[in-house]
């Protein structure tokens, strides 16, 4: 899933390649991806494009005051195209959801697509005229890069979750998905079935410090990728998420894994939970 660094990094993508251009056609692949209906997906069409922004892991195009937003959720992806097809997609074919078409100030016709892959299509548009009409967007905490040490505090406080789950709760901070939380709790050296409102101040300032470091670090390596090279610059830079089975880069313990139905995270016991492995889906406790 696209989390904050790749979805920022599309947002600059976006300022540089499409701000300035002018709506043209909107091609609908997939019906069930469009989740609003007034104003109509229709009313893109001739609008200049004048800004793009990131809202948590939304991405979202400023064509004149008329948003575009998108969610990517687990399997999207955009991709830009600067020689689209000018025949219009069949729908239901293949992993294409949705092409926006753009009118550059140079006469050049580029587009971008948003697509996902596998059965089970999450991936949502929404037309709104203010982004805050979005349900995902209205509910989102403080933004992971833009939260203050104190309100991150607070937060955790405030909650008795894991806090693996607490990071990756969009109502608490925005931002940050599975791969991500991976790799801050790893070199903040905490479990990710630790209770966030029983972490001490000292664990607290840093896993704070850990999860901008490990954000602003992403963001760097993202800047000036195309889209189609961002999720090989994710996975480049990953030290135990999706890495099950190698060796920890720090301890050399190999990495490990909790799964459950629909998705797993990673850890190095050895770095993390004092050398004990955590439990199986079902039962979620450390083993004694």
């Amino acid at each position: 899933m696209p989390e904050l660094p790749e979805v920022e990094a599309l947002a600059g993508f976006l300022r540089q390649h499409a701000v300035g251009a002018v709506v043209g056609r909107v091609d609908i692949a997939a019906l069930s991806v469009l989740k609003t209906f007034d104003p109509p997906i229709t009313a893109l069409q001739g609008r200049d494009v004048t800004g793009a922004a990131r809202f948590g892991k939304h991405l979202a195009l400023d064509c004149d005051g008329l948003w575009l937003v998108t969610h990517l959720s687990r399997a999207g992806w955009m991709r830009w195209l600067d020689n689209p097809s000018a025949t219009p997609p069949k729908p239901g074919k293949g992993p294409l959801a949705l092409r926006v078409h753009f009118f550059t100030p140079e006469g050049l016709t580029p587009a971008f697509d948003l697509t996902e892959a596998g059965t089970k299509k999450r991936l949502a548009v929404w037309v709104v005229n203010d982004p805050q009409e979005v349900p995902g967007i209205a509910r989102l905490g403080p933004d992971a890069m833009a939260v203050t040490e104190a309100e991150f505090a607070q937060i955790l406080g405030g909650t008795s979750a894991r806090i693996k789950n607490s990071i990756v709760e969009q109502s608490l901070i925005a931002g940050i998905g599975n791969a991500y939380s991976d790799e801050i709790l790893h070199t903040a050296k905490l479990s990710p079935f630790a209770t966030s409102s029983r972490l001490t101040p000292n664990q607290i300032s840093t896993l704070y410090s850990v999860m901008r470091s490990t954000l602003a670090d992403a963001i760097e390596r993202s800047e000036g990728q195309d889209a189609a090279r961002l999720k090989g610059e994710k996975r480049s830079g990953m030290r135990v998420h999706a890495r099950t089975g190698l060796p920890c880069p720090v301890c050399g313990d190999v990495v490990r894994e909790v799964s459950f139905a629909e998705r797993s995270f990673q850890y190095c016991a050895t770095c993390q939970t004092g050398g004990k492995p955590l439990a199986d889906r079902r039962m979620s406790k450390l083993l004694k």
